[in-house]
């Protein structure tokens, strides 16, 4: 069976799952962990993040002044802009993204602008010596050092006819664009192995577009040139995130929670994430109702809670013993939807 078949058919158990909702059931949202495009070795759990890319090209002109800058052209211009507060917000917001995959610690020094030596286009690779001075300073595994960052930005400003439904007759509007398009380069450096872990170049481009029926009602609401450019380094910060941090997909998954008063109470557990204590309970009903029914209730609850600890053998196992304790429709779904889960490329991690 394709990826893409595979895909859609656990869509499909599980859309056929939910279909029991309304039985003795309870719906619960899940997040399964996802494999990053480029999985770095868990040996490397901290990393230093610096900038290598800022020299005297880049300065941090208010808000206000860059804006006034485009106005005198008209709003009609082309350029590259160095700014230090997009560069700057860049690194900060892929410190943050990077601690909330919960895959890496990271540290940004207040030096954190380093000199290096550049190319035509982008920073030299970071020297061993200095990755190593670096790592030891900061007590950090590795360092994240973004090595490039450009934004070019493009803006233009026209007029058109529009109809205006409420006086009946076309109207003459001014439309503003806005492209910025950005690069980045950003490589880790792990001086113990003298290995550089991740290479990754992104190029991508944001739009702004408006229309209105005066120059200042326009510009009210337009997106100003600064909040575009930090938007930008956002944008990089989570280009680069998604490709080394731990990712996570929303499922919707079920379990029984109606036939007896503990398995309602363990259900509820859930809601507060208490799954510890919910197995704990699931476990002691398995082992000890006289309800063959109540009994397969709780294996096929201990069959997800596998599930979402990444353990999809355990869950098989669980399921099974559920099925055959005694006979629910969806134990079968469930089981169809697991076996195909597991056929699947390794994405999930455990």
């Amino acid at each position: 069976m394709s990826i893409f078949k595979q895909t859609n058919y656990i869509l499909l158990v599980s859309l056929v799952l939910l279909s029991y909702a309304c039985s003795p059931t309870k719906r619960i949202m899940v997040e399964f962990p996802q494999k990053p495009k480029n999985e770095i070795s868990q040996d490397i759990q901290s990393l230093l993040l610096v900038n290598r890319t800022v020299d005297v090209r880049y300065n941090d002109l208010p808000a206000d002044s860059l804006q006034k800058l485009f106005y005198q052209k008209d709003f009609k211009l082309d350029t590259t802009i160095y700014d230090l507060t997009a560069v700057d917000t860049s690194l900060k917001a892929l410190g943050e993204l990077l601690f909330e995959s919960g895959r890496f610690d990271y540290v940004i020094p207040e030096d954190r602008f380093l000199n290096a030596e550049k190319n035509a286009f982008f920073a030299s690779s970071m020297s061993w010596q200095e990755a190593k001075e670096l790592c030891d300073l900061y007590q950090t595994d590795a360092v994240l050092s973004m090595d490039l960052f450009n934004t070019h930005v493009a803006t233009e400003l026209s007029e058109e006819s529009v109809f205006d439904p409420n006086e009946g007759f076309f109207r003459t509007a001014v439309g503003a664009k806005m492209v910025v398009v950005y690069d980045a380069l950003f490589r880790i450096y792990d001086p113990q192995q003298e290995k550089i872990l991740a290479r990754e170049v992104f190029q991508d481009t944001l739009l702004w577009e408006n229309y209105a029926l005066s120059i200042r009602n326009l510009f009210e609401d337009f997106t100003p040139v600064k909040q575009a450019l930090t938007e930008a380094g956002i944008a990089v910060a989570l280009d680069f995130s998604e490709t080394i941090s731990t990712g996570w997909q929303s499922e919707y998954r079920i379990i029984f929670d109606k036939g007896s008063t503990t398995l309602k109470e363990t259900a509820i557990l859930t809601d507060s994430g208490d799954w510890a204590t919910a197995i704990e309970a699931w476990q002691k009903i398995a082992a000890e109702s006289g309800s063959k029914s109540e009994k397969s209730k709780a294996l096929f609850n201990l069959a997800t809670a596998c599930e979402i600890q990444g353990d999809i053998d355990c869950a098989i196992q669980y399921a099974l013993e559920s099925y055959n304790t005694a006979y629910h429709p969806i134990t079968y779904q469930y089981l169809e939807l697991l076996k195909s889960k597991k056929k699947q490329p390794k994405n999930n991690l455990k």
